[in-house]
């Protein structure tokens, strides 16, 4: 368990899709631009989601169905984000999504445990994110989290802000972040997705991602593949982290392996946790210096 090794063979390589329930970018893809699935598909996207609901017209919602259905014909198994429980289109898309090679569903404007249910119910053993974006669903999340069906939770701030009110500052949203990261933890889900970040700063984008890893989100919804590299950079262990988790099972070891004191039992969980992302993301032994110092317990926010 302790002795972590890393090789190129671990690399992932643009297009290499992760683990639903480790990604950390959510790549949205306008699903009425079916030229756009290809070079999203190649990106360094964790998971690409074909978008057939923000980002489409009303006139132009059958024409990006059979777009998707067109790709996922193909052999794909990306996800889809479909539109809300309650709108038009809610059933037609899961009718016509429900015998593709679909990897998963993105379900807009969650705001009761019946938005998932009833999901589920027409499109089964397909794993559903909630994606929450009001007060109303805001207030539900804990039960929303909680029911059978539900995979993971995601944070639809454009959406809630205008439902709100609220500004863009990080602290005004911290309460709902907050609850996120509760109710997934509470219901045993991987962390929660937290919302995208609009414009093409990156140093915009790296900040906003240092927030959603400060509030344990551990996924965050992409706008366009350029995003991709720097979410993923930003929710994965840093050369920090991994330096820590090596050195701690070096000196574990040369303590004999057993239990010292009640802090170990943690920090054990925690060094794991660290060197298997870093394994499950490929990053390698080689990206890292070989201090000799010794490097201080970094701060938790993996909670897979």
């Amino acid at each position: 368990m302790y002795d972590q090794t890393f090789s190129e063979s671990d690399a992932h390589d643009a297009g290499f899709r992760i683990d639903p329930v480790l990604a950390r970018s959510w790549l949205l893809v306008n699903g009425a631009q079916y030229e756009r699935f290809a070079p999203a598909a190649h990106s360094r996207a964790d998971i690409v989601v074909l978008d057939i609901e923000d980002a489409v017209a009303p006139k132009d919602k059958v024409a990006a169905r059979d777009n998707v259905t067109r790709w996922l014909g193909e052999g794909k198994s990306d996800w889809v984000r479909i539109n809300g429980f309650g709108t038009p289109w809610w059933a037609d898309d899961l009718e016509t999504l429900a015998s593709t090679s679909i990897g998963g569903v993105m379900l807009a404007m969650v705001e009761s445990v019946d938005h998932v249910t009833e999901t589920a119910k027409r499109i089964p053993g397909v794993p559903i994110v909630a994606l929450v974006e009001t007060a109303r669903g805001l207030e539900r999340i804990t039960e929303i989290a909680a029911t059978k069906g539900t995979f993971r939770l995601a944070f639809g701030i454009g959406d809630f802000r205008r439902d709100t009110g609220f500004g863009e500052n990080p602290a005004t949203l911290a309460y709902a972040r907050s609850r996120f990261t509760i109710a997934a933890k509470a219901a045993h889900l991987p962390s929660a997705i937290d919302g995208p970040t609009v414009g093409s700063s990156a140093l915009k984008l790296s900040e906003a991602t240092a927030v959603s890893a400060e509030f344990g989100m551990t996924g965050k919804i992409c706008l366009t593949p350029d995003q991709c590299s720097t979410v993923n950079e930003g929710l994965s262990p840093s050369q920090e982290e991994i330096s820590w988790a090596k050195e701690f099972f070096a000196e574990f070891q040369r303590d004999g392996g057993e239990i010292r004191n009640g802090s170990d039992l943690p920090r054990i969980a925690r060094a794991t946790k660290i060197l298997e992302l870093a394994k499950s993301y490929g990053i390698h032994e080689s990206e890292f210096g070989d201090d000799e110092g010794h490097v201080a317990a970094p701060s938790d926010t993996y909670h897979y």
